[in-house]
């Protein structure tokens, strides 16, 4: 698990340089940058879509979304990531209005695509923690705009982080067999539309229920296995 706590440790560090900069620049400045961030998650949202390639695919990736966002809604995962958004807010003793808004986003956006994958299946199978260390440094990056413009709650991805990058590094000998190069390919495309749903709800543009979405990358791996294999 090397790679993930260095993951960690690169996301505390941005976050706390964010906050800094987050005290000091007014809310015209820190507005600017939330939509030059905003603009800039949509991009990679989009980049990480198109690499799905024929029919077979796209069908994947549909019925992952729909398939998912079932499950999402039937579990209320958006609902449950906000509350423990809240409760962390109601623990550090935080007022900032924007603290789960940060929280909730970094959490997804440092989860999801294959870097976290592939980076903690390398580093739990063959020791080797350079994806991550990569990872790390553009978490770290992000983490410094995110933290600027929507403040403290942006460290706590952290946690999510740690539990997910960290399970997989633990579980990588089996992880490694199931997901496959195809499997991937699927899985980003999905992920991708996620972030790009993150980007446009950073804009304001919609509401997306994210969180209820999140099952859909999972499901993807599930079709890919048994529609491609």
């Amino acid at each position: 698990m090397t790679g993930t706590i260095v993951n960690v440790i690169a996301i505390v560090a941005g976050s706390l340089i964010g906050v800094l900069l987050n005290e000091r620049f007014p809310e015209h400045i820190q507005k600017t940058v939330m939509q030059g961030l905003s603009l800039a998650v949509v991009l990679i949202g989009l980049q990480m879509a198109m690499g799905v390639e024929g029919s077979t695919g796209v069908l994947i990736v549909i019925f992952s979304l729909v398939i998912g966002g079932v499950i999402g809604e039937v579990l209320k995962i958006e609902k449950r990531l906000d509350n423990f958004g809240k409760n962390l807010k109601k623990r550090v003793g935080n007022k900032n209005d924007l603290f789960v808004q940060g929280f909730v986003q970094a959490s997804l956006i440092f989860c999801i695509g294959a870097m976290a994958i592939m980076g903690a299946i390398q580093d739990g199978l063959n020791n080797d923690p350079s994806i991550l260390f990569t990872k790390s440094l553009l978490d770290g990056v992000a983490s410094i705009a995110f933290a600027a413009t929507s403040g403290i709650g942006v460290i706590f991805s952290i946690i999510p982080v740690l539990i997910y990058q960290g399970g997989i590094s633990l579980l990588a000998a089996w992880a490694a067999d199931i997901i496959t190069e195809p499997v991937i390919v699927e899985m980003t495309a999905t992920g991708g539309l996620l972030i790009l749903a993150i980007g446009l709800n950073m804009l304001g543009a919609s509401r997306i229920k994210i969180g209820n979405l999140l099952p859909s990358i999972f499901v993807a791996i599930f079709l890919s296995l048994i529609i491609i294999a």
